[in-house]
C-alpha cells in the first residue's frame, strides 16, 4: 500500500506513538483522522495536520462505533487503522487485601482488547468498501500489544491477558479478512518514551531497561511510527504480532 492520498485513522492520535505515526502519514501524502479522549490535544493535533479529531472513549464502544463512522464519512474511506490506545494496572492475582478484583481485571480487558477488536471489526467493514488496489489490498490494520503479552512482570496478569489476546487474534484476523484484500498486524513494543514514561529521570530508566541487549534506553515514538509505516506499505507483512525491544525479554520484576 502507497501512503500518498491514503487515509488513515489513528486512535489514540492525540499523544505518543499514534501521534508519530499520524505525523508520519501525513507527512508521506497521507490524510489523517484523530481518535482520542474528549480531553486529549486531538483536536490541536488535527488542525495542525490538516485532518479532522473525533472524541471518544475506547470503552464506550457505542460512542467508539459513533466516532468512527463520523471519521470515515470525514475522511470519505478508511486505508489504514492503527490504534494505541489502552493501560494497565499493577496488581497480582492474590494480594494482601485478596484476590484480585475481578471487575479490575475486566475494566482492563475492556480497555486494551476488547476495544481493540471493536475497532478492528468496524474498520475492516468500511475498507470492504474500498476498491482494491493492483495486488488487491484494500487495507491495513495494526493494533498495538505489548512484550508483557508474552513475559509480563509480577502484578501484570490483566495487562499481560488483555496484550496477549491482541497478539492471539491478529493471525485469525489476518485469516478472516485476507480474502477482503485486508491485512492485520500488530506491534509489541518495550518501555517507550510516552506519557508519564517520558517524564522518568534517567536513574530510573537504566533499572527499567537494564535487561535490554542494545540500545539500552526506551523506544522513541517515531521509531513506532516508521515500524507502523513499513507494515502498511510491505505487502507480505500480515498475520503478526512484531516485537520493537531492544533484544529486551522482561524480568520477573
Amino acid at each position: 500500500m502507497k501512503v500518498a492520498n491514503h487515509n488513515a485513522i489513528i486512535v489514540g492520535g492525540a499523544s505518543g506513538m499514534a501521534l508519530a505515526t499520524a505525523e508520519m502519514f501525513v507527512e508521506k501524502g497521507g490524510k489523517v483522522a484523530i481518535l482520542d479522549l474528549p480531553k486529549s490535544d486531538g483536536a490541536a493535533v488535527a488542525a495542525r495536520l490538516g485532518g479532522t479529531f473525533h472524541a471518544c472513549d475506547v470503552t464506550d464502544f457505542e460512542g467508539t462505533e459513533a466516532a468512527l463512522d463520523a471519521a470515515v464519512a470525514a475522511l470519505g474511506s478508511v486505508h489504514f487503522l492503527c490504534n494505541t490506545a489502552g493501560g494497565g494496572i499493577s496488581k497480582r492475582t492474590i494480594g494482601k487485601d485478596g484476590p484480585h478484583p475481578l471487575d479490575g481485571f475486566q475494566k482492563i480487558v475492556n480497555l486494551n482488547l476488547i476495544s481493540a477488536f471493536n475497532i478492528s471489526r468496524l474498520a475492516a467493514f468500511a475498507m470492504a468498501k474500498n476498491e482494491p488496489n493492483e495486488d488487491g489490498e484494500r487495507g491495513v490494520i495494526i493494533n498495538t500489544a505489548s512484550i508483557a503479552a508474552f513475559e509480563g512482570q509480577i502484578g501484570q496478569v490483566a495487562y499481560s491477558a488483555a496484550k496477549g489476546g491482541i497478539a492471539a487474534m491478529t493471525l485469525t484476523m489476518a485469516r478472516d479478512l485476507g480474502g477482503l484484500g485486508i491485512r492485520v498486524m500488530a506491534i509489541a513494543p518495550s518501555l517507550f518514551a510516552t506519557g508519564l514514561t517520558a517524564l522518568a529521570p534517567d536513574d530510573m530508566v537504566s533499572v527499567l531497561v537494564k535487561d535490554a541487549a542494545f540500545p539500552k534506553r526506551m523506544g522513541r515514538p517515531d521509531e513506532y511510527a516508521r515500524m507502523a509505516i513499513a507494515v502498511y506499505e510491505t505487502g507480505m507483512m500480515n498475520g503478526n504480532t512484531i516485537r520493537i525491544d531492544a533484544g529486551q525479554r522482561f524480568a520477573p520484576k
